[in-house]
């Protein structure tokens, strides 16, 4: 299949019967104000029964630092954004012309009741390769800058924190130019770096996070590939010491944990919740966030790729939205539209050569009289974002962006929100599409 041509392999229209919490991966998520959320590179910290959601403000399209964002929620699924928790300070290596990622915040248990917030503070260029320490008297803060520095003189870039069960902390983060990865124990205040706990030689992981689920460390990272995906792997360990084992995958290979890059890793009963980026580097503050369960049902921690599912913190459960799957090829194809067969396809065939005239028509769409979840399986060879457009019952068409897949043969999905009527509906793929590069495999309704 040429790499040029984008492929649709389904269609997965997922609505909910009744309206609930659900989490839409790589939805456009807005908080309760209605204000897209921006918090990239992200950490969660819970302080009672409410969740603080630290990130960065990519809302200027810039690597360069705005501000740390700080958004609250009883349920993980509505936000509220308060006062920006961290901003620039001139001539400090938060300034307005250095980087600063990936924060995490953490809670000290202490007469002084601090929070102290770490994060990869650099230089434009990545050149400084330090840590940043910032504190607060409250989750939001403010928070003050403290320092900035090189833990135990060693770089450190991409990074993340793990406190334990008796709040002892660490510091976990790439360090020798990213050659090598780090686990080091902090302080008692969480102002500093102590002592090397243990090294992952080597290995060149970055994005890390760590789960304890039965007496094991889970340490989970991605590779080191730029702002493009990678198939995010997982190591396991009596002690934070280790030894650890060797990686394994979180997920299929060839869909590089569906195109995104682990930020933070919430340990929830019997199942995480992985917590990532889809970073989008042309458009910053467009790149989406990929949440979905962490099962251990087959022993090891696998991603379950869900279009829309929820989650239950008082039952500390999660259920995924089903449904039903129509074909494409069963649909009513137009212009250079053309069924073809592949083994990534289900049932080996999707629609192709869509655009340009060519299009494909899923009848008898059951709605429910509102917006409703479609997630759109495609394959897009690439190495760029692209789109494709959508028509419900013949209306205006809908656009909708679509990552590169990693090969013409890899099907990634994408959502998209569209307006149902109650009964009946037909949506027709690439309605009006310019280019010739879509192929589409079915459609699938939840019940």
């Amino acid at each position: 299949m040429p790499s040029r041509i984008c492929a649709f392999a389904t269609v997965f229209l997922l609505f909910l019967l009744a309206r609930g919490t659900v989490i839409v991966p790589g939805a456009t998520w807005t908080d309760t104000s209605g204000n897209v959320i921006q918090a990239h590179g992200g950490g969660l910290l819970k302080v009672g029964s409410t969740f603080y959601w630290f990130g960065e403000d990519k809302s200027h399209n810039s690597g360069l630092f705005k501000a740390v964002s700080c958004y609250s929620s009883n349920d993980l699924v509505s936000w509220s954004r308060q006062n920006d928790a961290l901003t620039p300070v001139s001539g400090t290596m938060i300034s307005t012309s250095n980087i600063v990622e990936r924060p995490k915040g953490m809670y000290i248990l202490s007469d002084t009741s601090e929070y102290v917030m770490w994060f990869h503070a650099d230089t434009s260029n990545y050149g400084a390769a330090q840590v940043g320490v910032a504190t607060a008297q409250s989750p939001c803060g403010p928070y003050a800058f403290k320092s900035s520095f090189k833990p135990l003189g060693a770089d450190s870039r991409d990074m993340g924190l793990y406190q334990d069960a008796v709040q002892t902390a660490y510091l976990l983060y790439a360090s020798d130019n990213n050659q090598n990865f780090k686990i080091s124990k902090l302080d008692s205040n969480y102002y500093n770096v102590v002592s090397q706990t243990s090294v992952l030689s080597g290995s060149t992981l970055e994005a890390p996070g760590v789960v304890k689920r039965n007496g094991i460390y889970y340490l989970f990272a991605s590779h080191t590939s730029g702002w493009d995906p990678n198939p995010n792997k997982f190591f396991t360990a009596s002690s934070l010491a280790g030894p650890w084992s060797s990686q394994a995958d979180i997920a299929p290979q060839a869909v590089r944990t569906y195109f995104s890059q682990n930020a933070y890793d919430l340990s929830i009963n019997d199942f995480a919740v992985y917590m990532g980026d889809r970073w989008r580097p042309s458009l910053l503050g467009s790149s989406r966030y990929i949440w979905f369960p962490l099962s251990w049902s087959s022993g090891n921690p696998q991603i379950v790729a869900a279009d829309v599912w929820s989650l239950n913190l008082n039952s500390g459960t999660y259920s995924v939205a089903t449904g039903t799957t129509y074909e494409a090829e069963q649909g009513t194809i137009g212009g250079s539209a053309t069924i073809l067969s592949d083994g990534s396809f289900s049932g080996g065939k999707a629609v192709g050569y869509l655009g340009n005239g060519g299009t494909v028509t899923i009848n008898n769409v059951q709605g429910i009289g509102t917006s409703q979840w479609i997630s759109l399986y495609y394959a897009n060879g690439d190495s760029t974002w692209r789109n494709t457009t959508i028509s419900v019952n013949g209306g205006s068409s809908i656009l909708v962006d679509q990552p590169n897949t990693g090969g013409g043969h890899v099907i990634l999905s994408v959502p998209v929100k569209l307006p149902l009527r109650s009964g009946s509906n037909t949506i027709t793929v690439s309605f009006n599409q310019n280019s010739m590069i879509h192929i589409l495999n079915s459609v699938h309704l939840p019940h």
